[in-house]
């Protein structure tokens, strides 16, 4: 064992915002949300064709959900699925201004 000190920074709580993705915060959303329907599929022991019989939403898009591939996917009809799947959804939204980045300073010899 080696007594090296590790740097460690704390992330925005968004790893989308963290790692420069466009569209972070619409990126966080539908994660939260596609992770909410994976977490009521196991629940429920709901396979992905039990799933499309239960809300009329396609096997495929359940299956998209578990890959966690949400490209496909509008955050309403992520609240529409989770709405067939007997749940309601809460939205809560904060606007604030965005910090300004950090002035990158350049030393010169």
């Amino acid at each position: 064992m080696t007594d090296e000190l590790i740097d460690a920074n704390g992330g925005s709580g968004n790893v989308f915002r963290d790692f420069g993705y466009p569209d972070p915060d619409v990126r966080q959303a539908k994660a939260l949300m596609g992770t909410q329907i994976m977490k009521i599929l196991d629940a429920e022991g709901l396979s992905t064709r039990a799933a499309e019989a239960r809300t009329g939403v396609s096997h495929s898009d359940f299956s998209r959900i578990r890959q966690a591939k949400f490209s496909r996917f509008t955050l309403d009809r992520l609240m529409m699925i989770l709405s067939r799947l007997g749940q309601d959804v809460e939205l809560s939204v904060s606007v604030h201004p965005r910090a300004k980045p950090a002035a990158v300073v350049e030393a010169r010899p």
